[in-house]
């Protein structure tokens, strides 16, 4: 019975259902799709977190609370050492999913179906992952300060209503990371084509608060096949940008190699913070991306 006391029929129930899902947004919906084509797995591992068995000690970093220094173990060395437990409540994931120009870009390719912007498809990897981290009792929330951590349903909507907003005008992003946690997971999704310098400074920073966790370069594969020749203008997202070539072709070797450069530099940052890095082609498929970032995570933990 409904709350009006008229018979519930299973007809009536799917238009209720339609009628909820019709309000949401596509990307909860794309997002809702692609999670359930992935398996978790990998859960029930020791972690650190706040159980009541015992799991290592390990050095202390900065944001640590005081009160979890074992006093005992510090005193036989010159270093402060936390004793860890064994992880039994919710871990937190931080996610930045770059909104810059730059993410806008799609390549077009005559006879073929359009692929997604690279912003898109960023969007909707970063909502999948934040819907299979939430089932697994995770808290869950964007690094700046505009959506802190936390669990629950709820929780995903308003991520997926923050990711569908319009994007920055600036050509480049760079994270903005004040409010993630010491100790936490931060995921980063964007195509790291701004300066690196930035990238690496907000990486040390974070490693050294003891945060850990993934960068995904997220690219168009014209950007990285660069399959121009005879006069093209190249011009950024943001239209402040433009070059114009009569021979874009001689360019192609150089771009690849500058870009192969920047690709290594951004794994050699990565590594340096203990965190892993990956690339991913919008002509891919985004359940392949999806797993690898969610084994990526567990990797790291």
């Amino acid at each position: 019975m409904s709350a009006t006391g008229a018979p519930v029929t299973v007809l009536g129930l799917r238009q209720a259902a339609d009628q909820e899902a019709s309000t949401l947004p596509p990307l909860m919906l794309a997002a809702e799709q692609l999670a359930r084509t992935v398996q978790m797995g990998f859960h029930g591992k020791r972690r650190a977190g706040m159980g009541e068995e015992f799991w290592q000690y390990r050095p202390m970093h900065a944001g640590d609370e005081v009160r979890f220094v074992d006093w005992r173990r510090s005193g036989r060395s010159d270093a402060q050492f936390v004793r860890e437990r064994e992880w039994q409540l919710a871990q937190t994931l931080h996610l930045w999913v770059d909104d810059a120009a730059s993410m806008r870009f799609t390549g077009m390719e005559t006879g073929r179906a359009a692929r997604p912007e690279k912003g898109a498809r960023a969007r909707l990897l970063a909502l999948a992952l934040a819907i299979l981290s939430v089932r697994s009792g995770e808290r869950v929330g964007l690094t700046g300060a505009l959506v802190n951590p936390k669990p629950g349903r709820g929780q995903i909507m308003t991520l997926a209503q923050m990711m569908s907003q319009a994007g920055e005008v600036d050509d480049y992003g760079i994270p903005e990371t004040s409010a993630v946690r010491a100790q936490s997971k931060v995921v980063f999704l964007s195509d790291f084509l701004g300066d690196p310098q930035r990238m690496a400074e907000s990486l040390r920073r974070l490693s050294g608060r003891g945060v850990t966790g993934v960068m995904l370069q997220v690219l168009d594969p014209v950007e990285e096949d660069f399959p121009f020749d005879g006069r093209t203008i190249f011009e950024s997202m943001s239209g402040s940008l433009r070059h114009e070539t009569r021979k874009a072709g001689d360019l192609r070797e150089r771009y690849r190699l500058r870009l192969a450069e920047r690709r290594d530099r951004l794994a050699q940052m990565a590594h340096a913070a203990g965190w892993q890095f990956g690339t991913h082609h919008t002509g891919e498929t985004a359940q392949a991306a999806l797993l690898w970032l969610h084994s990526a995570l567990e990797r790291g933990r």
